[in-house]
C-alpha cells in the first residue's frame, strides 16, 4: 500500500493482505452465527418482509469493529445501520452481517456473511462465508476467486437448455411482478430448473463455482451484492444489469442484477431483455 497525492492506492499484495485480515475477522461471525436459535418473538420489521433480530445487529457490530482494525482509513456502509466513512475516504467497507434473516428464524440452513471492500463503486476485495457448510469464498481484484483456498470458475454451460437458473422472487417490490413473472416463465420452461435459495450472496457464490449458470433479481441492495459481484467477476463470468450495462455505480446499487457463466450469457440475457425490457 503506497501514498500518491494523498490517497492510497493497493497493489495486489496489499488487497491479498487485506483479504486475509478480513476473512479473520468474517469467520467468526459466522460461527456466531450457527450458535444462535431465534424465534419469530425476536423479530423487529423493517418494512415489508423485511426483518432484523439481535443477531443481525450484534454480528453488524464484531463485523464493524474488526474491519476497522484491518484498514483504518475504509468506511463501513451496513445493513443494520453502519454508514460511517472518514473524510474523503476512498475505500468502504459494504457488510452483510446475515444475509437471509427469514431462513435463520425458520431454521434454514442457507445464510450467509457477505462483505465487501469497494474503492468508488467497484468492489476490490470480497468474502462470502456459509458457516453451515464451512465455505469461504474469496477473491481480490485481478486476483481471481477461490472456495476455501482453491481456485474456482463458473461453469462451463454453453446452452441455455442445461442451465440451471437461480432467482430471489419478489417479496416486497411487486412493481415488476409481471415481467419477472415472464422471465421465469421463460426460464422454467427453457433450463433444467429455478432455484430460489434465499440469499442473494449465496446465489452469487454459486454462480461463481459453477453450481448455478445463471442469476437474477430486482431490488437489492448494495450489501446483498456487493461481494458476489467481484466472486462472478474473478470467476470469469458476466455480471450486468437486465438491460446487458455494466456500469459499476448501477451494478452496485442492486436495482438489477444479473450474473452468468460466459457461455450462456448472451442466451440469458436475451430471456430477461425480452422480459424486462
Amino acid at each position: 500500500m503506497a501514498e500518491m497525492d494523498g490517497a492510497i492506492t493497493m497493489d495486489r499484495t496489499a488487497l491479498s493482505a487485506i483479504l486475509r485480515g478480513a476473512v479473520d475477522v468474517i469467520r467468526p461471525v459466522g460461527h456466531y452465527l450457527l450458535e444462535q436459535r431465534v424465534g419469530h418473538s425476536d423479530i423487529e420489521t423493517k418494512g415489508l418482509n423485511s426483518l432484523v433480530s439481535h443477531v443481525d445487529k450484534t454480528a453488524e457490530a464484531r463485523l464493524v469493529q474488526g474491519l476497522k482494525t484491518v484498514l483504518p482509513e475504509a468506511g463501513f456502509l451496513a445493513e443494520e445501520g453502519t454508514a460511517d466513512a472518514p473524510k474523503n475516504a476512498r475505500y468502504r467497507w459494504v457488510v452483510d452481517p446475515l444475509d437471509g434473516t427469514t431462513n435463520l428464524i425458520h431454521g434454514l440452513p442457507v445464510f450467509c456473511v457477505s462483505v465487501a471492500l469497494v474503492e468508488g463503486d467497484s468492489p476490490i476485495v470480497a468474502v462470502v462465508f456459509d458457516p453451515n457448510r464451512d465455505e469461504c469464498f474469496t477473491a481480490v481484484k485481478g486476483g481471481g476467486a477461490h472456495l476455501n483456498g482453491m481456485a474456482m470458475h463458473c461453469s462451463d454451460c454453453n446452452a441455455l437448455e442445461h442451465a440451471l437458473v437461480a432467482t430471489g422472487i419478489p417479496h416486497w417490490d411487486f412493481t415488476k411482478m409481471p415481467e419477472y413473472l415472464q422471465a421465469m416463465t421463460a426460464f422454467a420452461k427453457g433450463t433444467r430448473g429455478l432455484r430460489r435459495m434465499g440469499s442473494a450472496a449465496i446465489d452469487l457464490a454459486y454462480v461463481a463455482c459453477g453450481r448455478f449458470d445463471v442469476f437474477f433479481e430486482y431490488s437489492l441492495q448494495p450489501w446483498d451484492i456487493a461481494a458476489g459481484l467481484l466472486l462472478v467477476q474473478e470467476s470469469g463470468g458476466m455480471t450486468r444489469d437486465f438491460m446487458g450495462n455494466d456500469e459499476a455505480q448501477a451494478l452496485l446499487s442492486g436495482k438489477e442484477t444479473f450474473a452468468a457463466a460466459s457461455g450462456i450469457y448472451n442466451e440469458a440475457l436475451s430471456v430477461i431483455r425480452d422480459a424486462f425490457g
